[in-house]
């Protein structure tokens, strides 16, 4: 991918007929497979396993190569095309203990995601904050099985092989396995909490979807809404700062208020 070096938003025009456009988006230029925003920041990888952050002249690209990456309170991680697990320390890639195919940072300070038997782990808050170069890590094993798993302050959310979506109670940051499971009505084939706790995902059909109803004493909500831009069809989202980033199936990046 060749990014040049200042940004360009352009307005979305052309939107399909007789459909209500929800969001206010702007294209950036670029093309992305995936992308993560958290703590003011965004990343993202493309299909060459490329990383690039967002700053405010431009992306820039950073050396290594993943194909999923993830910024929060617990700093920058990602996995490469060998499930190899990496933390952005320094500036440089610092390898780490254990194996996953998708990571998440966005806890609070704790740190989860799925391996390639969809078996789910985390680490806790005292863990990530010193990360050495191979060393051992405090991994803790979590019942049940996803394929894609995220997690916000007020709790984690993932979704299986068949797209059933699950909500994950009692999770700390000490204590990041949590109790138990509830599932949630909808389908959907990834999903992601962003740092204010909201929640939004994509089906396997390209349609995006936000979780409404979310609050302290309802953590796991109470309907589901489409972000509804019928011309286009997605592959990932993420959300920070009243933003909501969106990777089109044919890897276009849109930049949405809500």
């Amino acid at each position: 991918m060749s990014l040049p070096a200042v940004l360009l938003f352009l307005p979305l025009l052309g939107l399909c007929s007789g459909q209500t456009v929800q969001l206010d988006c702007d294209q950036v230029s670029g093309s992305l497979n995936q992308i993560d925003a958290g703590n003011g920041q965004v990343f993202g990888v493309n299909a060459n396993d490329d990383i690039y952050t967002l700053y405010s002249s431009g992306w820039t690209k950073i050396s290594g190569a993943l194909t999923h990456i993830s910024v929060g309170a617990a700093g920058v991680w990602g996995v490469n095309r060998n499930n190899y697990i990496y933390k952005l320390v320094g500036g440089d890639w610092v390898r780490t203990d254990g194996l996953l195919k998708q990571i998440d940072a966005g806890g609070d300070q704790f740190l989860s995601g799925a391996n390639m038997n969809d078996d789910i782990f985390c680490l806790p808050d005292r863990a990530t904050v010193s990360v050495k170069d191979g060393s051992a890590l405090p991994w803790s094993h979590i019942e049940g099985k996803l394929k894609y798993y995220s997690c916000g302050p007020l709790g984690c959310w993932g979704v299986n092989s068949a797209d059933d979506i699950y909500y994950r109670f009692s999770v700390t940051s000490s204590s990041c396995s949590g109790s138990r499971w509830q599932q949630v009505e909808g389908k959907l084939s990834m999903i992601e909490v962003g740092s204010d706790g909201s929640v939004f995902g994509v089906n396997s059909e390209g349609d995006a979807y936000r979780r409404n109803g979310i609050s302290a004493s309802t953590p796991i909500g109470t309907s589901w809404s489409q972000v509804q831009y019928k011309c286009y069809k997605f592959r990932h989202l993420s959300h920070d700062l009243g933003l909501l980033w969106l990777i089109t199936d044919d890897q276009k990046i849109l930049r949405c208020k809500l």
